[in-house]
């Protein structure tokens, strides 16, 4: 991602969070942006600022990852632009809180649909091109979700927990290939997430939340540095060894208080 080039990073879920903050941190390389979600006025805000500060190239496509046909769409529509995409940021995603049996099943779908069918797609179309140029790479965001089952939240945690391992699997598969795989696992973030996915009474969204440009400067930083899983925060890592060290049905247990259980 060095030399003359000038890297073409596309990025999902561009209008809030930790994508909007992502967005920032590419822009500050100099990258030329695309940057897709469905309100076309709040990146159409962003990108005229990114363009105003960064002075980069920066393209909006408006596209919602819940229907099917979207992943195609956002490919076919780039293409025809001529626009070859160098850095896939695959951020979009939501949760929903609640005990699954209570839940809505059609938005349950809806999440596996946003959260990993589209991710794994818009990955599959984007990524032999990569190879092919032997430069680029995937920065997914996962969550430190993804480490453990998640009772009260069970689909989100399963959809992370796909990201996690889909993302580790391709590190190995790239290999001498030039191509970067990224896994960003944030913790509680300060963002719109726990609106969206209704669980603000959830003590884990109670839990101490990284400022969003925080979580992506880091996952930013990882990426460029090629690291394979990038869990920032001290809290989150602690987390992650204490999950990984007790018994299976106390984490399930403590991870269901946590999300309101």
């Amino acid at each position: 991602m060095s030399g003359t080039h000038c890297e073409t990073v596309l990025i999902t879920g561009a209008s809030s969070g930790i994508g909007r903050e992502l967005a920032k941190c590419f822009a500050a390389d100099g990258s030329r942006l695309v940057l897709t979600a469905r309100n076309t006025e709040v990146l159409q805000s962003l990108a005229d600022e990114l363009r105003l500060t960064h002075n980069v190239e920066t393209s909006v496509l408006t596209a919602d990852l819940s229907r099917p046909e979207t992943p195609e769409r956002i490919f076919e529509e780039l293409q025809g632009r001529g626009i070859t995409v160098d850095v896939l940021v695959n951020n979009a995603g939501f949760g929903a809180c609640g005990r699954f049996a209570g839940l809505p099943l059609q938005r349950q779908l809806e999440m596996l649909q946003v959260n990993i069918t589209a991710l794994i797609q818009l990955t599959g179309l984007f990524l032999p091109g990569m190879v092919e140029r032997r430069r680029g790479g995937i920065l997914n965001v996962a969550s430190v979700a993804g480490f453990v089952p998640g009772p009260g939240m069970a689909v989100y945690y399963a959809t992370k927990a796909c990201v996690l391992s889909f993302t580790e699997a391709l590190t190995e598969e790239l290999a001498g290939t030039d191509v970067i795989a990224t896994a960003l696992c944030p913790g509680p973030t300060a963002t719109n997430f726990g609106k969206v996915a209704r669980a603000d009474q959830a003590r884990m969204v109670q839990l101490a939340r990284m400022p969003a440009e925080t979580v992506a400067l880091y996952g930013h930083r990882a990426f460029r540095r090629k690291k394979v899983v990038a869990v920032p925060g001290l809290q989150n890592r602690l987390l992650i060894f204490f999950a990984r060290m007790a018994p299976r049905p106390i984490v399930r247990k403590i991870a269901g208080k946590f999300n309101g259980l």
